[in-house]
């Protein structure tokens, strides 16, 4: 067992009694460089539970089991070629407070509070890091969601706050991952994501100009079945999303595999995926991931 029940109850114990071994941990952690010797990136992505998002598949509550979530992460940070980590401030500091972070890029969610489900899920306030504390916490960058829904004014709000956050991520020289995304409400108004390349290339420049600077700007965007259409638009270093891939687990790989072929992608950002795989078996899931980044 990854996390046995002495890890589990140490882990419960420091949380109540020594909150500051967090920030102690943070600036005790061995830190490497961004991107390794091949120039690629693979990251995975616990940051789901805080937009309210638990679902993987039909199983509505799959992520709402915390140990279990925390043991499929640290499988598969473990694994040889996982480069690092995107996560919320509670999975970050669990991770630290288990000693699972040494050697690995981490990169901070930001924006957080647009709900799945809300009325006001475009509206997305930054509820989860900020820069100054991504800084103070030792991390290497932010990551901002932004969907595009031209009828929502919700977006143009995000839109505003995901700039100064990209700016103030600059100017601490810290990587700004921008995740864009065309989305549009149904007739039951729930916020569903397109997957038309057309829209994506429109959000794509959008995102690319974000800030008072690009240098520090990387994009996570969803593969599709045109990707070389897509990554025309923009310079800047890509990675690719994950999401729930339902029953296209195999479908979603093939993307993924094909998309590594342009030179802006740079990598993967994978988290139900590889966390939450059909087959149940992470380390295989992530070790096939990990196939089509670094090869």
């Amino acid at each position: 067992m990854i996390i046995d029940d002495q890890r589990w109850r140490k882990l419960l114990a420091d949380r109540a009694e020594r909150p500051e071994l967090v920030l102690a941990k943070a600036e005790a952690r061995r830190r490497r460089p961004l991107l390794g010797r091949d120039g690629r990136l693979m990251l995975v992505a616990a940051d789901h539970v805080a937009r309210n998002i638990y679902r993987v598949g039909s199983d509505l509550l799959a992520m709402a089991d915390r140990r279990r979530l925390l043991e499929n992460v640290v499988v598969a940070l473990r694994r040889p070629g996982v480069d690092g980590l995107l996560a919320t401030p509670d999975v970050v500091e669990e991770l630290l407070l288990l000693d699972e972070l040494a050697e690995k890029v981490v990169i901070g969610s930001m924006n957080r509070g647009g709900l799945t489900g809300s009325v006001w899920s475009l509206d997305d306030r930054f509820t989860a890091y900020d820069a100054a504390t991504i800084e103070r916490m030792g991390l290497d960058g932010g990551k901002v969601l932004l969907r595009v829904d031209l009828s929502d004014p919700g977006t143009n709000l995000t839109l505003e706050a995901c700039a100064h956050a990209v700016s103030d991520l600059a100017s601490r020289k810290l990587m700004a991952m921008v995740e864009g995304l065309p989305a549009h409400r149904d007739e039951d108004g729930h916020v569903r994501v397109s997957e038309d390349p057309a829209e994506l290339i429109h959000v794509v420049g959008v995102c690319a100009a974000l800030g008072v600077t690009s240098a520090y700007t990387w994009l996570k965007l969803p593969a599709n079945d045109d990707m070389e259409r897509v990554m025309a638009t923009t310079t800047l270093p890509t990675l690719l999303l994950g999401g729930d891939p339902g029953d296209r687990e195999a479908e979603l790989f093939a993307k993924w595999q094909r998309a590594m072929a342009i030179p802006q992608v740079r990598g993967l950002v994978a988290g139900r995926s590889l966390l939450y795989p059909k087959s149940g078996d992470v380390a295989a899931a992530v070790d096939l991931a990990v196939k089509v980044v670094h090869g």
